[in-house]
């Protein structure tokens, strides 16, 4: 049994200080690396015919570390050539952007912008002292995560050259190297050659880390004996209560030799330390090699590992030789089985609902993922505290400090070989691609393979080619293999083939909101799915995107900068909107909680769906910056929703209402069906759930209980119905439905709007009109009102789409694909809205108003002029926009509304109750507008098109906007 949740915290920080020490406890024979090492770059890629390894390099550098940390590389300037796609190249011609395409000004869009970029050829050299009780030994110098290709020298002499993105790089140093004064000499190259993994995988992509060139992790000589364990690999089988111990055995100079192995096991992170009985068996070499497969009993109690309990042991295993040599190596695993049983996922025989995100390597800091496991703690332990259970490395594999956290964390981690195989490069095409995913998938195996974390894989990302063959083959491959995790081809979208034999599903195509129709809580996507028989998880499920914080940008403190930022927020500046930028954020943000919330929410009420992964918690910098996290890139909240509250939806427990709408009138029952989402992590006896109803004051107007339920592990619970008579309101209202499960965390809630069946009149002289006519413009010159709706009318703003889903990912990527907008922002104190509850952003009782409405474009209004209800537009274009706004044109007044308000609106509550409001006001004493504005300027909104306009001026598109391939192969 495990710690108590509140020692959780206690508990990590002493078992990361436990794997500290026992990490440098089991390598006592080593030479740290760490330090100050000679340095050269070789643009030209001279060095090797020029023997750079026999003589002193001249510069130098801090390693572990990057060429961008140290300062070395190439200025950032307009031809620097990317490793990325861009899809928008409007930057580079745009007038409006000129200012930042000029040198010591350069700001780009797409992505951060490193201190320094260089890709290509760089030598590293260091002097080192073997020490003289080393000889005799065998010698390994490691090096972890080198990017990427790496070549090494002692003294004058290659001893190899290593390819990878996903584990360290380690080369044997050659028996005839004596203790004693020797130059270790490093050719690092980071330029993509034969094997190409695609320029856009986050394995080396300038979207997100940045394709950097270094050495970033632990560097070390190691000795040892020169009879070794070469590879542990622990298989776990929980009936049995037993671990099967695969082991390869080596012996330098190809010698032979027998002895003795001995394993034995304890927990180290459990409330109650569980000892293994110790075991002993022979083994033997001959020339050179040895296997041996041991089954060691883990005794008759056991503890498993998962979410809730993440138990965890240490083999320790030891190698005594006859000669009397010896070598030790200490394997952390757990006692877990993840499986893919049927339609569902399962761990250790309960069903699992993975509620993920996907990790595409941002780390704005460095510019490399974090290589300490105390960081990887941290970015899990905040997903856990948003209810989150797993994590999805979109084309990259990450360092093992992720794995041991994970493991310490209880999280289910999806690794991939790090390749998007896509944009310049394909599978199953017999490139050197086709092996290299092999090789990579195998150096995850064997490296990360005993963490009880590493339980699902994939090649990777999205490829182009003959992807059902290839990916066919890979499933069997790694299925009988290795059967400790499970497998499935790719992670794609919904366009992409079926690989037939994958075990679980991560594709799109049941995913997203259907908010072009009324938004409910009723539809599931059972329909989308129920062709799979194995289970599904949706593919990057999100994606909505919320204005950037540009308090954001003092946090750029190290290697890169987020000049993308910085110009977003002087272009808003330069369109006279610099005021707004923070309620820009919390708007759109408001909007991208309430979408996140609906879509989770439908997945957990969907029969057979079995998990989603986010794209994503946090922002991805690139790909044009794409600001679809509720937490920014360094995993800090942005201020509009807090972990605690998003939880509520996205827990291993979860109460969920079916609603047909948001938006009643007085004359309507509410009647809401409840059900429970409980993945937790037993049956939950004699539930008892309770429901209340309260008004904006708090005051409780309905409330009750059902009847007591013992909730399995499963979703589609059903609870019970809560009807709701609506006519005792009397006036328009915002509601708050909330279910609990008594006693527990486990609470969500959903805001309704109930509006008038009917309203009363109001004697009004204001002239309503479709047109701005001449009526209009006699009515304003003798100072009377004028209220134009002018829906469908619209020029000025015409190209703008708006819906009232926000901006998907971000324009740039797609080439301005629709919606536009991010939402609309309000001032709720406004009189005008006065009769029309609202905060002050978009919610359900907007949808009406705003879905698929036109947008006018006020860039000839004055400078300080605000409308009423101004629709956020993408930050890569700023325009000034309005839905309705308020004049005085003339001497009258007017307002002016591109959603369709009228007093004869049928079936529209919202829209009914809006125009009520505005009328209202505009009969009142408050009904004075601040700004002045010509009535050609508003004519023009009807006449002529908008001046800036949008351009892209690149022909190729991303994979979503391509036609699709008429075969699967």
């Amino acid at each position: 049994m495990l710690i108590n949740q509140f020692k959780l915290n206690k508990w990590i920080f002493f078992a990361v200080f436990l794997l500290a020490l026992f990490s440098t406890a089991t390598q006592a024979q080593t030479l740290s690396l760490k330090g100050k090492w000679r340095f050269k770059i070789d643009a030209k890629n001279e060095g090797l015919k020029a023997k750079w390894f026999s003589t002193i390099l001249p510069e130098s550098v801090n390693l572990p570390g990057s060429m961008a940390e140290n300062l070395k590389g190439d200025e950032i300037t307009l031809k620097t050539q990317w490793t990325g796609s861009i899809y928008d190249s409007s930057y580079f011609y745009n007038p409006g952007l000129a200012k930042y395409r000029v040198a010591n000004n350069i700001k780009i869009p797409f992505w951060l912008t490193p201190a320094k970029h260089y890709v290509g050829v760089a030598w590293y050299q260091k002097d080192i002292q073997i020490p003289a009780n080393w000889n005799g030994k065998r010698m390994v110098l490691s090096l972890e995560y080198p990017h990427s290709e790496t070549r090494v020298w002692i003294d004058d002499v290659e001893i190899g050259m290593q390819y990878t993105f996903v584990v360290a790089q380690n080369f044997e140093i050659p028996s005839n190297i004596k203790p004693g004064k020797h130059t270790i000499t490093l050719q690092i190259d980071n330029t993509i050659k034969a094997i190409n993994v695609g320029k856009d995988s986050h394995s080396l992509t300038d979207h997100t880390q940045g394709n950097w060139n270094g050495v970033v992790g632990k560097m070390e000589l190691q000795a040892g004996s020169p009879i070794y364990i070469e590879d542990v690999q622990v298989y776990p089988d929980l009936k049995r209560k037993m671990a099967k111990v695969k082991l390869q055995l080596k012996a330098n100079g190809n010698s032979s030799s027998s002895g003795n192995i001995t394993l034995s096991a304890s927990s180290f992170n459990t409330k109650q330390l569980l000892n293994v009985k110790p075991l002993t068996k022979a083994y033997s070499i001959t020339n050179g090699t040895g296997t041996l497969e041991i089954e060691l009993p883990m005794g008759d109690k056991i503890a498993t590992w998962d979410e809730f309990d993440p138990a965890l042991y240490r083999l320790n295993v030891v190698l005594l030789s006859k000669d009397g040599k010896k070598d030790e190596k200490q394997v952390q695993f757990g006692m877990r089985e993840f499986k893919a049983v049927g339609r569902s996922f399962e761990i250790n025989g309960r069903p699992v609902f993975l509620r993920g995100t996907v990790n595409n390597c941002e780390f704005p800091l460095t510019g490399y993922p974090a290589m300490d496991v105390a960081a990887w703690v941290r970015i899990f332990k905040i997903c856990k505290d948003h209810g989150l259970n797993h994590m999805r490395f979109h084309s990259w594999c990450p360092p093992e400090a992720a794995f041991i956290a994970a493991d310490l964390i209880g999280f289910y981690l999806q690794p991939e070989g790090p390749s998007w195989a896509n944009h310049g490069t394909s599978i199953g095409n017999g490139r050197p691609i086709d092996q290299f995913i092999y090789d990579e998938t195998n150096r995850m195996s064997k490296n990360y393979g005993n963490y009880a974390s590493f339980c699902m894989m994939a090649y990777g990302n999205e490829p182009s080619g003959k992807q059902v063959e290839y990916l066919t083959k890979f499933n069997e491959y790694w299925k009988a293999k290795d059967s400790r995790r499970i497998y499935t081809g790719a992670s794609v979208g919904g366009s992409w083939p079926i690989i037939p034999n994958n075990e679980f599903m991560v594709r799109a195509g049941a995913r997203g909101l259907d908010w072009g129709r009324r938004p409910e809580s009723m539809s599931t996507y059972a329909k989308q799915i129920e062709q799979f028989s194995v289970p599904f998880v949706a593919h990057e499920m999100g994606q909505y995107c919320v204005f950037p914080n540009f308090k954001e940008i003092k946090k750029y403190t190290g290697v890169y900068r987020a000049k993308n930022f910085e110009l977003f927020e002087e272009d808003l500046k330069d369109h006279n909107m610099a005021d707004q930028a923070e309620s820009f954020l919390m708007a759109s943000g408001k909007l991208q909680a309430l979408c996140y919330k609906n879509e989770i929410e439908k997945a957990l009420r969907t029969p057979n769906y079995n998990g989603y992964q986010l794209l994503s918690l946090n922002d991805y910098p690139g790909q044009g910056t794409a600001l679809i996290g509720v937490l920014d890139a360094f995993w800090d909240e942005k201020g509009y929703i807090t972990a605690k509250e998003f939880k509520r939806f996205s827990n291993s427990t979860v109460p969920l209402a079916k609603m047909p709408k948001f938006v009643f009138t007085t004359d309507e029952l509410l009647a809401a069906e409840v059900e429970v989402a409980h993945f937790g992590k037993q049956v939950m006896q004699d539930a008892k759930l309770s429901w209340t109803i309260k008004d904006e004051t708090g005051l409780v107007l309905s409330k009750g209980n059902f009847a007591p339920k013992t909730l399995p592990i499963a979703n589609c619970i059903q609870i019970g119905e809560i009807r709701f008579a609506l006519n005792q309101l009397k006036k328009a209202s915002k509601l708050k439905l909330e279910v609990v499960i008594n006693g527990t965390e486990y609470a969500n809630d959903w805001d309704f709007w109930v509006f008038p069946s009917t309203l009363p009149p109001i004697n009004t002289e204001v002239y309503y009109t479709t047109s701005f006519d001449d009526k209009a413009k006699e009515v304003l010159e003798n100072g009377g009102k004028v209220f134009l709706n002018a829906a469908g009318k619209v020029v000025k703003g015409k190209e703008v789409t708006q819906t009232f889903l926000p901006v998907f990912w971000n324009t740039s990527w797609f080439k301005m694909r629709p919606p536009h907008t991010l939402g609309i922002v309000v001032d709720p104190k406004n009189p005008a809205l006065a009769e029309f509850p609202t905060s002050y952003h978009s919610d359900m009782q907007w949808w009406e108003i705003v879905n698929k409405t036109q947008v006018m474009n006020l860039e000839d209004f004055p400078k300080e002029f605000k409308p009423i209800i101004q629709p956020i537009d993408t930050w890569f274009l700023n325009r000034r926009l309005a839905m309705v706004f308020e004049a005085k044109v003339g001497n009258g007044k007017l307002i002016v509304s591109s959603t369709n308000l009228s007093a004869y609106l049928k079936g529209v509550p919202s829209a009914q109750q809006l125009y009520y409001s505005l009328q209202k006001y505009m009969v009142s004493a408050q009904f004075n507008p601040k700004f002045e504005v010509a009535f050609n300027t508003i004519k023009d909104l009807f006449e002529t098109p908008s001046k800036q306009q949008f351009e892209t001026f690149t022909k190729d598109s991303p994979d979503e906007l391509k036609p699709k391939p008429k075969t699967n192969k």
